[in-house]
């Protein structure tokens, strides 16, 4: 019947497909796992200066601290893409993708809970507290 035709068809278009890509996808699903931390790394690298500053600024910790926060990001995130796509240590570079998320992380929590933020809002911004309002300095 023609059912049985279309599925057989398809069945061998989709087998015909897998032959010839069969080689391809592995890397390409290997690329858009790791898509978000190379492109992330790669905006580190072209806004180096933008990003080393806001450290600075937000946590008051200098510029070489800022530098450095920056580029353990920036070889991490670059060198575990790098060995995941070549499938060299493909384990460790897992582990310290995952610490550069923790990093990160823990980054966003000081940055949220350090006792001056200033850097977080507008100068003047008021809060109301039981007794009315204040300004947070």
């Amino acid at each position: 019947s023609g059912q049985s035709e279309l599925l057989h068809l398809a069945g061998s278009v989709l087998l015909q497909f897998l032959r010839v890509t069969k080689h391809y996808l592995p890397h390409v699903a290997r690329l858009c796992l790791v898509s978000t931390f190379l492109e992330d790394g790669v905006r580190m690298w072209f806004q180096w200066a933008e990003q080393s500053e806001y450290i600075d600024t937000t946590w008051s910790c200098g510029r070489f601290l800022a530098n450095v926060f920056v580029f353990i990001n920036l070889l991490g995130q670059l060198g575990g893409c790098v060995l995941i796509l070549s499938r060299n240590f493909v384990q460790y570079a897992c582990c310290g993708l995952f610490a550069v998320i923790a990093l990160q992380r823990f980054a966003v929590f000081l940055i949220h809970t350090s006792g001056d933020r200033r850097c977080c809002r507008p100068s003047g911004a008021t809060r109301a507290s039981a007794s009315g309002s204040r300004t947070l300095r």
